[in-house]
């Protein structure tokens, strides 16, 4: 099969590999289009030890599964493989599992390719009708409900009395957004150093989109709720200063593990933070309802390309010379 290949720092190779053997309980994928995350632009760098060269990227798909009782069906893929049986699998959070995997991690190689193996349990399926590409969404999306959802939670006060503020306009903030909006929040702020993400955001539903660069981008103390979809010491730095007193700061991002976060403002203004990570397979199943009731959107900020031009794409992506929040490859 051809696959898009991790060879080395900012190095892709497309090339011919072995295609997958399932082993029991496990099912061959035909993979219809898959998105290039944020966590593969992290590992093309080379910033990832985690994930070694060579190896095949991508967790983010859609396609047609060959064989088990989803056959012939198109079907989205959960790229968490939890072990089933421990204490957080049994309560319903899976994505906290010790044990767990994750397509494009060894020992399981990504979706970057025209097929893939995974779990059977992994797989939700999505109508016929629905875009492979937007249904290849589900994943940064599912991401993005999760948080809100975790957020929600911590908030002392409804959505709908909040001003939100989301950091990031890549697929997964902007997705934050895009659910932030669909749940009623007051005001919603999207910020992104990129112009043209900027300009894609203010596409895609009604935000208030600002650099946050230029002084006076992002208010102090202006926001109930901060969303890190970017995960770095400035963004932190930033999400510190913006929330209010008594609010909270909800951290998707992974850009980076040091510095930002100002301990003294959250000790003394009761500021709430809490980590989120991936999604719970109710999470990804809602979000599978959510694309299919266009209850984010049409959708519109992706762009597609052919899986065989995947090193173009990362080259345009660390270049930051696309205006698409999501670019998705198609084998």
């Amino acid at each position: 099969m051809k696959a898009l290949v991790y060879t080395g720092p900012n190095e892709i190779e497309f090339r011919d590999e072995p295609k997958p053997e399932p082993a029991s309980g496990e099912v061959v994928v035909e993979i219809e289009a898959v998105g290039i995350c944020g966590s593969d632009m992290h590992a093309y760098f080379g910033h990832d030890e985690r994930r070694p060269a060579p190896l095949i990227l991508g967790h983010e798909a859609c396609g047609r599964a060959l064989g088990g009782r989803f056959d012939g069906q198109r079907v989205v893929i959960n790229p968490l493989v939890s072990c089933g049986h421990c204490d957080d699998c049994q309560g319903g959070r899976a994505n906290l599992c010790q044990d767990r995997q994750i397509i494009s991690m060894p020992p399981r190689p990504g979706a970057f390719a025209e097929f893939i193996k995974i779990p059977e349990s992994n797989m939700v399926a999505v109508p016929d009708d629905m875009d492979p590409a937007h249904a290849a969404l589900t994943e940064p999306i599912a991401t993005a409900l999760h948080a809100v959802g975790v957020a929600e939670r911590a908030l002392m006060r409804p959505l709908g009395e909040c001003r939100a503020l989301v950091i990031g306009g890549g697929a997964v903030g902007l997705s934050a957004a895009l659910v932030l909006q669909s749940r009623g929040a007051r005001q919603i702020h999207v910020a992104d150093t990129n112009p043209l993400r900027r300009a894609t955001s203010e596409n895609a539903g009604e935000f208030t989109v600002v650099d946050p660069t230029r002084a006076g981008g992002i208010a102090e103390n202006g926001f109930e709720l901060v969303v890190d979809a970017v995960g770095g010491g400035v963004t932190r730095h930033a999400a510190s200063a913006a929330v209010a007193p008594g609010g909270v700061i909800a951290h998707i991002g992974l850009m980076d593990a040091n510095d930002g976060l100002d301990i003294r403002k959250l000790t003394l203004q009761e500021v709430t933070f809490v980590g989120t990570y991936t999604y719970t397979m109710v999470d990804f199943r809602a979000t599978v309802t959510a694309i299919r009731e266009g209850v984010l959107g049409p959708l519109n900020w992706i762009e597609q390309r052919p899986l065989g031009e995947g090193a173009a794409a990362f080259d345009d992506l660390a270049h930051g010379r696309t205006a698409a929040s999501k670019i998705i490859l198609i084998p």
